[in-house]
């Protein structure tokens, strides 16, 4: 129980809290500004503690015209309805949607601390919202509300302890996405751009000297200059390098989905375990078995199945984990890696192989049909060992952010209530070099 210096306090007593709101959309003039807008829409996936901007920006006349208001930096931002719980911090001044309502701390109280402080208290937030459509906490509600909170050095010391953890998970992800995108550069550069092909044909432009074997151009070595024609064809789907072949998806792909069982419901709460349990577009739980071992990657076959711009939804997955029967299951088959096909189906739109206007499905069948331009052993096997590095790097970091996570859970709800004293908190974390 927290006790000594710590303080029971409601939320207007160590904050102000501030709503939003949405200028007209009727009105363009309202957006495209320079005023980060936030919206619950903005955080549904973000993984990081501060935010800056977000879809959207409105200008000086739609935050002069609405019941947006301009929130200072540190302002720790709280969804408080379709979700209610969603928790980040303003890296500089911003506005939000009427979906959030903003504490701004009060002198003495600590950003980092509130934003720990409310990530402990979903449930309880959540149990103070009310509604019939959707639940929602109100400003009033919240105001309301009762924390215990410790002196000001110590909100600093239990927020600088989960942040070093967080900071760690933060860079871990920053450096996967980084990775991550150099693949799907060198994809695009290589499998819809043609750029080797192209500067091999650097020789059609007047003035400049055709390539010549065993050249080095810019951006890649000469051996690897070598792998690519010289010259683009026409195809059914375009110029395309001379001597890739346009096969099908279904001629690339291993398709494991006779493997899958769906769980209901029941099935998984009396199932808990430490498995992830796939659906079409992410976790749904976690279960006591496992179906599947190794790389895979997941496509979405009915309900999330595409995205607003025609792309499907994929996960790239790795470890023991069960799928249910919403997904597909698939491998790349050699000399196809499954990291070309996950890029594949970044610039590959399923749409025109989906089927159903009420539940949309990408059959088995209809996905193998798919178009796949398939450039050769030699091109395809060289892709993965270059790229092969760097996601076994994303997996490590995932790894490791996992265990740094569950870290946190741990020690996040016994320093926010006083029960775990700081400086066995930051002795244990010294024992573990963090």
């Amino acid at each position: 129980m927290a006790g000594g210096e710590w303080r029971k306090l409601r939320v207007e007593d160590f904050a102000e809290v501030i709503g939003g709101g949405t200028p007209s959309t009727k009105d363009e003039t309202n957006f495209n500004g320079e005023i980060p807008w936030i919206t619950p829409k903005d955080l549904s996936d973000y993984q990081f503690r501060y935010i800056s901007r977000g879809e959207r920006n409105i200008s000086e006349k739609g935050l002069n015209n609405s019941n947006a208001k301009l929130l200072p930096a540190g302002s720790v931002l709280l969804t408080t309805r379709a979700p209610v719980g969603y928790v980040v911090i303003a890296a500089n001044p911003l506005t939000t949607n009427q979906g959030f309502h903003s504490l701004v701390p009060k002198e003495g109280f600590s950003s980092e601390f509130i934003y720990y402080l409310l990530k402990a208290n979903t449930e309880y937030l959540k149990a103070n919202a009310s509604g019939t459509t959707f639940s929602e906490l109100s400003g009033q509600v919240l105001k309301k509300l009762v924390f215990y909170l410790p002196p000001l050095h110590e909100q600093r010391a239990i927020a600088h302890i989960l942040g070093t953890l967080d900071d760690k998970i933060e860079l871990n992800q920053r450096m996967s996405q980084t990775l991550e995108a150099m693949a799907r550069a060198l994809f695009k550069a290589w499998f819809v751009d043609f750029e080797p092909v192209r500067a091999k044909c650097r020789g059609d432009l007047p003035g400049r000297p055709r390539w010549q074997r065993g050249e080095s151009l810019p951006g890649l070595p000469a051996h690897l200059y070598d792998l690519f024609p010289d010259r683009l064809v026409d195809s059914e789907l375009g110029e395309i390098p001379e001597g890739w072949e346009v096969e099908t998806l279904g001629d690339y792909c291993i398709n494991f989905d006779s493997k899958r069982v769906p769980l209901s419901g029941r099935d998984r709460a009396n199932r808990k375990g430490p498995f992830p349990y796939y659906g079409a577009a992410g976790v749904l739980d976690y279960v006591d078995d496992y179906l599947f071992d190794g790389i895979y990657l997941l496509v979405g076959e009915d309900g999330s199945v595409m995205r607003e711009d025609g792309l499907g939804v994929t996960q790239y997955v790795w470890g023991k984990f069960w799928v249910n029967n919403h997904a597909h299951v698939l491998q790349g088959k050699p000399p196809v890696s499954t990291e070309q096909l996950y890029f594949y189906f970044d610039f590959e739109s399923v749409a025109p192989h989906v089927t159903g206007a009420v539940q949309p499905k990408l059959s088995q069948g209809r996905m193998n049909t798919m178009p796949f331009l398939f450039a050769g052993e030699e091109v395809c096997l060289e892709f993965h060992r270059l790229v092969e590095p760097w996601f076994a790097r994303i997996r490590a970091c995932a790894e490791e952010s996992r265990t740094l996570a569950a870290l946190r859970d741990t020690l996040l709800p016994k320093l926010i209530s006083g029960e775990l004293w700081v400086g066995d908190a930051e002795r244990f974390l010294k024992e573990r070099d963090l």
